[in-house]
């Protein structure tokens, strides 16, 4: 989840920002069946799916922080440590168009988040999120962190996270245009001159605070890259 105003601290260094063009976040509900735009793996010519996670060790992640990153049961476990400061699993690989899903459970607080095309110094995040909260606290939106803060958050007339259950979120970007899923409802879509000109890493995050355990598991993505 974000960082507290206090907390949040000055932009990292980037080049000058050119305006957010559109943001746009009123979907119709609905569930169900794929998006019309969702890739078909195994199809004819179609992109292959990286599994991000092989179920058994944090090979090809990287961790930031001192917080607790372990598998267990075939899942990624995060937990906040004695710190109790923010924490990052950051992928060694970056990325630019991608559509991913990942699923994961909230077993406590679950104060959380998927960042992308993001690059982590210690436990300074640069990038963008999809968040990841408890109820009522915008799952699926999108902020941007030591920058211009919320970008686009879900109407609350839009489905919302299940807490201890596990919930599936789906990010799709591509160029200037990303759009987030949770359990099969659009969320938001957003399109934005800035993250159009980015590349960087799949960042999941443990919040500050401590308190929070989060599970994670199928963590695929689509390479949209052409690469």
């Amino acid at each position: 989840m974000i960082r507290g105003a206090a907390a949040r601290g000055p932009a990292a260094p980037r080049p000058l920002a050119r305006a957010l063009t559109a943001v746009i976040g009123v979907v119709a509900m609905g569930c169900g069946g794929p998006a019309a735009d969702e890739p078909t793996p195994g199809a004819e010519g179609a992109p292959a799916v990286i599994d991000l996670f092989d179920g058994e060790t944090l090979d090809g992640w990287r961790i930031h922080g001192t917080e607790r990153w372990y598998v267990e049961d075939g899942e990624i476990v995060s937990e906040s440590g004695p710190d109790a400061e923010y924490g990052y699993l950051a992928t060694e690989r970056t990325f630019g168009d991608f559509d991913l899903k990942v699923r994961f459970r909230q077993e406590a607080d679950g104060n959380s988040g998927v960042f992308f095309r993001s690059s982590v110094d210690g436990t300074t995040v640069s990038g963008w999120q999809a968040e990841v909260a408890p109820p009522g606290l915008w799952t699926g939106g999108i902020y941007e962190s030591y920058g211009r803060g919320w970008l686009v958050r879900p109407d609350s007339t839009r489905r919302d996270v299940m807490m201890g259950e596990w919930n599936e979120m789906r990010i799709r970007a591509v160029g200037d245009t990303v759009t987030t899923w949770l359990n099969g409802v659009e969320m938001v879509t957003l399109v934005d001159e800035k993250i159009g000109d980015a590349e960087g890493s799949i960042v999941l995050q443990i919040h500050d605070g401590g308190g929070i355990r989060v599970r994670w598991r199928d963590l695929l993505l689509t390479d949209l890259s052409g690469s």
